[in-house]
């Protein structure tokens, strides 16, 4: 049995936290601060009440409103003829221009090919053939569970149509003419580069990017023979690396260009948005070492897939892309990057700055900290994972004996406070809020240097063995170098001790019993009360299960009404992980559920690997 005994660092691979968070897709700059040190020994910091949850997309009156207070919603986005469920608000009468038009983030990069990159201050800069657009924290709002921000000054500098419907929302452009194609090494990747005489809307489809292109027969055959699978889309063309996934996409202005890098090395669906075949050697273990349960209960579509971890030749696993923790995948890139049979979408993530929000652990080390006392699933080795509430109660202690909380670690989750990272957050750590101050913690536990907030914003190394102590929120860190400091952790559960953690949230069952508490999590009531597609990671007590959920005829299962068709089913704990678009199944290569019908980008996921 393990211990939760307070374990003494000189210096560890990552520490955790508790505070308050109220929505979990949403900037990190929108986000609550407040913090539960779980001692009262150490002094504490001064820290702030939690703001009121970021505000939803505005909705002035009704849609019979005024001209100056009309609004209308709709849940279907049509790009060039192409349906996709997602969520959009027009602000003013239909009948003309909107003054404004909210547009999921998720929508623009990966179903329009628009440029984003964060700034410390939790702005955003887009891009979109050239046509910049900044987006202040103040100006990211939630949209049901995704980030959205007014799209209209984007899509009207690029040209784009709009024609709203009772449900729908139509995005056009006109074709676009190929004028040429160029090509360059670049390292372990091979640039396209499409020379275009006017801006084309680029959507992600499976594995294959569709462009509204005119192309000539002989600028297919050049497409091709530098390594791309070209096809007809009913949208337009569809391209597609012979092998490997499109590891980089973007757009360039003056003149129109679309930057495709293709790898090398690795296997690929085709083009359609149907799903591909299951690699042959994973179909030969369903109904055998897997089984894949697929049937629909009180207008849910589920899809389970389970097993005994105990005897199977697979694993269960968190999966984790290479390279640090800021970026995002398609859960098929994932699952091809860490070898996963299975998979399915993990926690939840910033997906303005691309950055886990919760507990992630592989093999020992973590790679980010539990925030919120939420939810988690951990095991070790072929157990089967266990399911609990989970945070850490760190601290750093100066020559004096001082301590003080540690409220972060490895996280995108910002607050005001001391945070920490190492080597598992990436090669380097770029400041995620203003003014920030760090100091770096040698393995011995001496402090060698410090950094300013100026360095901090360009970026500085985390060296292995390292660990950088940051201040945010005009909190001083009071010691020169060569101080000698001390870090301790301590698990707030024996779970925090296994090998292998992923959070998620809520608790939707524990030992057989509905344990679905927002409140003790830290989620607004609204997020319970939506439906969407969810993911939910689970066991009967014998096996393992990966679950999606999905409506058939409405947006999904709220969580209370999940919680109650798995306790049907006969599973006896289960944790909610990242829902909505990042909801997804992938089974032997192929994408078998798209949360609301497009592939969405993931943080991490939960795989069975061999």
């Amino acid at each position: 049995m393990r211990t939760s005994a307070p374990t003494t660092l000189p210096r560890r691979t990552g520490r955790r936290v508790a505070a308050l968070l109220p929505a979990a897709l949403l900037p990190a700059a929108l986000l609550g601060l407040a913090l539960e040190t779980g001692a009262s020994a150490a002094p504490r910091l001064p820290l702030p009440a939690p703001p009121p949850p970021p505000p939803a997309v505005p909705a002035p009156r009704t849609t019979g409103g005024s001209d100056q207070g009309s609004y209308h919603q709709g849940d279907r986005i049509v790009i060039n003829g192409q349906s996709q469920q997602a969520l959009w608000r027009w602000l003013g009468p239909l009948g003309s221009r909107p003054r404004e038009l909210w547009l999921p983030l998720e929508v623009l990069q990966n179903q329009l090919g628009v440029s984003s990159r964060s700034r410390p201050d939790g702005s955003l800069d887009l891009e979109w053939f050239g046509r910049p657009l900044l987006v202040p924290p103040n100006r990211q709002r939630s949209l049901d569970d995704e980030v959205a921000l007014d799209a209209l000054p984007l899509l009207e500098a690029v040209g784009v149509g709009l024609q709203p419907s009772e449900r729908s929302l139509s995005l056009t452009l006109p074709e676009a003419r190929l004028l040429g194609v160029r090509s360059a090494a670049q390292p372990a990747a091979q640039r396209v580069v499409l020379d275009l005489a006017a801006p084309a809307l680029v959507r992600s489809s499976g594995s294959a990017l569709v462009l509204n292109l005119d192309a000539r027969p002989d600028q297919l055959a050049q497409l091709t023979s530098l390594g791309l699978v070209v096809s007809r889309d009913p949208a337009g063309l569809a391209l597609r690396p012979r092998s490997g996934p499109v590891s980089r996409m973007f757009t360039l202005g003056e003149p129109n260009r679309v930057v495709i890098d293709i790898p090398g090395g690795g296997a690929t669906t085709g083009p359609s948005a149907e799903p591909g075949p299951i690699d042959p050697a994973v179909q030969a273990l369903i109904g055998r070492t897997l089984r894949w349960d697929r049937l629909t209960r009180q207008g849910v579509r589920i899809n389970a897939v389970r097993m005994d971890p105990r005897t199977a030749p697979l694993q269960l696993r968190p999966l984790v892309r290479p390279g640090g923790m800021e970026g995002l995948n398609s859960l098929v890139q994932l699952a091809a990057q860490t070898n996963a049979r299975v998979a399915i979408n993990g926690g939840y993530f910033n997906r303005v700055r691309r950055l886990p929000l919760g507990a992630l652990k592989l093999d020992g080390r973590w790679m980010s900290g539990p925030i919120l006392n939420r939810g988690v699933a951990a095991w070790s080795g072929r157990e089967l994972p266990r399911f609990g509430r989970l945070r850490l109660e760190e601290w750093v202690a100066g020559p004096d004996g001082r301590r003080f909380p540690i409220v972060v670690s490895n996280s995108g989750y910002v607050q005001r406070g001391i945070s920490l990272y190492t080597a598992a957050w990436g090669p380097s750590y770029r400041a995620l809020s203003g003014s920030e101050t760090a100091l770096v913690v040698e393995a011995d536990g001496q402090v060698s240097r410090g950094f300013g907030s100026l360095e901090l914003e360009r970026g500085v190394p985390l060296g292995a063995g390292q660990t950088l102590l940051v201040g945010r929120g005009g909190v001083q860190l009071p010691w020169p170098s060569g101080s000698r400091l001390q870090l301790t952790s301590r698990p707030s559960d024996p779970l925090g001790q296994e090998l292998q953690v992923i959070g998620g949230g809520p608790l939707l069952l524990q030992n057989g019993r509905i344990a679905l508490n927002g409140s003790a999590e830290n989620f607004s009531a609204s997020f319970l009360r939506q439906g969407a597609p969810r993911t939910v990671l689970g066991s009967d007590g014998r096996e393992v299960w990966l679950i999606t959920l999905e409506g058939t005829t409405d947006s999904g299962p709220t969580l209370s009404q999940t919680a109650q068709l798995l306790l049907q089913l006969g599973l006896r704990d289960a944790l909610n992980l990242d829902g909505g678009s990042s909801t997804g199944l992938v089974l032997g290569g192929s994408h078998q559920v798209k949360g609301r019908g497009v592939a969405g980008s993931v943080h991490n996921g939960v795989g069975l690997v061999p």
